[in-house]
């Protein structure tokens, strides 16, 4: 088949698109932001470099767009040429046989329009983080939303919970199945970068604090407990300036890594040195942070919003869900736990060793992978 992949330039689009090298597919990749490139050394046709101006910029554009998005979205294609308008262009000249977006607000938003008028190409969707279960609570995205679902074939979600809310949002087509947002793991590769539970001494919390995230109330639970810490590291990665300043001004023994610091590699090989890994949040999809944790040993304390964690976390069992991301006292008193009880720590270990092999191994979701565009292919022979 011809496939358009239509995303942010993403580690985890890469990791997605290159499970099916060597299948004989033909790839294409939309730069749908203009962000750039996609770091790939699969064979795949990139449309970058595509935006242009059709006037001169007009002074209060910058602001217009932030302060009032919908409104400058009704005047973009005046001013420069719009993602629906290229992914027009796009999909004339290759005639592709499935369109596939990842990601709601940024990458399908801009190209919803095109799509109505390409009503016979496939379009399949990837579900990621607050897509659906942040959104759908906003009445001026909610429409919008109805609109994709309504017209997308085919729907892949990294959570249970993802398909039944677009269900009760009028998706009728078919569900792909429930698959990591980046795909499997290489897990043999990976061991090389475990150490094992008596030598581990990182708790290793993830920095987001913006819309969603809430790791200001993680850092804050520990610097007012009574724990202590002594003999452990602290390590905040992909570190927001609100944290960094936070840290800073506390004057707290936090090694810091900002968002951008550490290669996708370092933060796993970290990983497989922490004791504890932390997310906390008021909203997202299944985190691959998460599951990358699982992967590499981290016990892990994650927010649970919608009942996501939960279908991946069993509490007390292999990992703790924080219930309350905003309860810095109860964030501390289940980090106080896991610390106190190590048969708790190796048990969670092996728990998640085996849930690893069985949900994320790379040949398991690449099978998934595969037999997803199998699927659309069949689909298109009849």
């Amino acid at each position: 088949m011809k496939i358009l992949f239509i995303s942010m330039p993403s580690i985890h689009a890469v990791r997605w698109i290159e499970n099916l090298n060597g299948l004989n597919h033909d790839l294409y990749w939309f730069d749908v932001l203009g962000k750039g490139e996609l770091g790939t050394k699969l064979p795949l046709h990139q449309f970058i470099n595509w935006k242009k101006r059709k006037i001169p910029y007009i002074k209060g554009e910058h602001s217009l767009k932030r302060k009032f998005p919908f409104l400058y979205n009704s005047l973009q294609p005046f001013l420069e040429v719009t993602a629906n308008e290229k992914l027009a262009q796009i999909l004339n000249e290759i005639q592709p046989d499935v369109v596939h977006s990842f990601e709601m607000q940024n990458c399908s938003y801009p190209i919803l329009e095109t799509m109505q008028k390409f009503r016979k190409i496939k379009w399949l969707y990837s579900c990621w983080g607050s897509d659906l279960f942040y959104y759908k609570n906003m009445p001026n995205h909610i429409l919008k939303i109805k609109s994709i679902l309504n017209r997308i074939n085919y729907l892949h979600t990294d959570c249970q919970r993802d398909y039944l809310i677009a269900k009760s949002l009028g998706f009728t087509g078919k569900h792909a199945g429930v698959i990591p947002g980046g795909a499997g793991y290489r897990l043999g590769k990976l061991e090389n970068y475990k150490v094992s539970i008596e030598k581990r001494k990182i708790i290793l919390i993830k920095g987001y604090e913006n819309l969603f995230g809430r790791a200001l109330n993680v850092i804050k639970a520990i610097k007012k407990s009574d724990i202590n810490l002594n003999e452990y590291e602290i390590i905040v990665f992909g570190a927001h300036l609100g944290v960094q300043n936070y840290i800073k001004e506390n004057n707290l023994d936090i090694k810091v890594h900002g968002r951008h610091d550490l290669s996708h590699l370092e933060l796993i090989k970290l990983m497989g040195k922490s004791l504890i890994y932390i997310g906390n949040n008021i909203s997202d999809g299944m985190p691959n942070t998460l599951l990358e944790a699982i992967v590499m040993g981290a016990f892990p304390l994650q927010s649970n919003p919608g009942g996501v964690t939960a279908e991946v976390i069993t509490n007390g069992i292999n990992g703790y869900l924080i219930e309350n991301p905003n309860d810095e006292k109860a964030i501390a008193t289940l980090i106080l736990q896991v610390l106190k009880d190590p048969e708790l720590l190796q048990s969670a270990f092996d728990s998640n060793k085996i849930i690893a092999k069985e949900r994320l191994d790379y040949t398991v979701n690449q099978q998934k992978i595969v037999v997803l565009y199998k699927q659309i292919e069949n689909d298109l022979c009849e």
